[in-house]
C-alpha cells in the first residue's frame, strides 16, 4: 500500500512540474495543454481497458456519471490556467492544501474518526505547509491563486467520488471520456495565443497518458482502502515533491526553509498513515 501511495504522489508532483515547465518555457498554451492531456488520457485508458477485457474475458458494465467528468475537467483546466503564473511547488501547495482542507471537512462531517495522533499529524502537516507560505518568497498572483484553489476543490470532489468506485480502471476511463467535452468547451471559451511546439506536445501527452490517467487509476484503487482524512493527508507530500522537482528541472529556488517544511509535512503524514483509529467493537 505504501509503495502505491508513493508512486501516485510522485505522479501527481510530476504533473505540476511538467505543466509548469511546458508553460514557463512557452512550449504550449494552457488550453492546448489541457485538451491534449485529457485526450491522451482517454487513449491510454482505452488501451488499458481493452487489455483488461482480453485478460479477464469479462466486460463489466460502465456506469456513467456526468458530475465526475465535470470535476475532472474543472481540475484539469484550472490547473493549467493557474500554472501560467505560479511556480510548480507553490501551485502544488495551494492545490493540495485546498484538497486537504476540503476532504478533512467532508470526512469529519460524514462521521470519520480522528484520534489525537492523527490530529497531531494533520497539525504538523498543516504547519509545514504554513511555513512554506511565510514571507520571504515571492507571493503568488492572487487571481491565479484563486484559480488553483478552484482546481483543488474540484480535485477533492473527484477524490471523494472515487471512494465508492467499484472498478478504478472503468471509473477513470469514464471520467476522462466525460471530461473531454467540458475541456473542449473551456478551450473554446478561454483559448488565447494558441501555440504548440513539439516539446510542448510531448509534455502534454506524457502528463495525460502517464502521470494522469494511469496514476488516477492507481489513486482510485488506493482510495478504496483508506479513509478521506488519510487520503487528504498523504497528498500533502505532493507540494514537497513538486518543489524539489521544480528546483531540479525548472530552476526554481529551494532553500533551508523549504527543506525544513518538507520534513515536517512528511512527519505529519506518517503519523496520519500509521495512527489509524481503532474500530469500536
Amino acid at each position: 500500500m505504501l509503495f502505491k501511495i508513493v508512486l501516485a504522489m510522485i505522479a501527481f508532483a510530476a504533473n505540476s512540474v511538467i505543466c509548469r515547465f511546458a508553460l514557463v518555457q512557452n512550449q504550449i498554451d494552457p488550453m492546448s495543454f489541457s485538451i491534449l492531456r485529457v485526450l491522451s488520457g482517454v487513449l491510454v485508458l482505452s488501451i488499458l481497458l481493452m487489455g483488461s477485457y482480453r485478460k479477464s474475458q469479462i466486460r463489466t458494465k460502465l456506469n456513467w456519471n456526468l458530475k465526475h467528468g465535470f470535476y475532472l475537467a474543472v481540475y484539469i483546466v484550472a490547473f493549467s490556467l493557474a500554472y501560467v503564473k505560479i511556480d510548480a511547488g507553490v501551485g502544488a501547495l495551494l492545490l493540495f492544501g485546498t484538497v486537504q482542507l476540503t476532504m478533512v471537512i467532508y470526512g469529519l462531517c460524514h462521521g470519520e474518526n480522528i484520534n489525537w495522533k492523527r490530529a497531531v499529524g494533520l497539525l504538523l502537516a498543516f504547519a509545514g505547509i504554513t511555513i512554506l507560505l511565510l514571507p520571504g518568497s515571492n507571493a503568488p498572483s492572487l487571481g491565479y491563486s484563486i484559480i488553483m484553489v478552484a482546481s483543488g476543490i474540484a480535485w477533492a470532489a473527484y477524490s471523494i467520488s472515487g471512494k465508492d468506485s467499484a472498478n478504478p480502471l472503468n471509473s477513470t476511463y469514464i471520467n476522462f471520456v466525460l471530461a473531454v467535452p467540458f475541456v473542449l468547451i473551456a478551450g473554446f471559451l478561454f483559448a488565447q495565443n494558441i501555440h504548440i511546439s513539439w516539446q510542448g506536445f510531448i509534455l502534454a501527452i506524457v502528463s495525460g497518458g502517464l502521470a494522469s490517467s494511469s496514476a488516477y487509476v492507481l489513486w482510485y484503487s488506493i482510495l478504496k482502502q483508506i479513509d478521506r482524512i488519510m487520503a487528504s493527508a498523504v497528498q500533502l507530500s505532493v507540494p514537497c515533491l513538486a518543489i524539489i522537482g521544480g528546483s531540479l528541472f525548472i530552476g526554481e529556488n529551494i532553500g533551508l526553509r523549504i527543506l525544513l517544511s518538507s520534513l515536517i509535512v512528511l512527519c505529519g503524514i506518517l503519523l496520519v498513515i500509521f495512527a489509524v483509529p481503532k474500530k469500536e467493537t
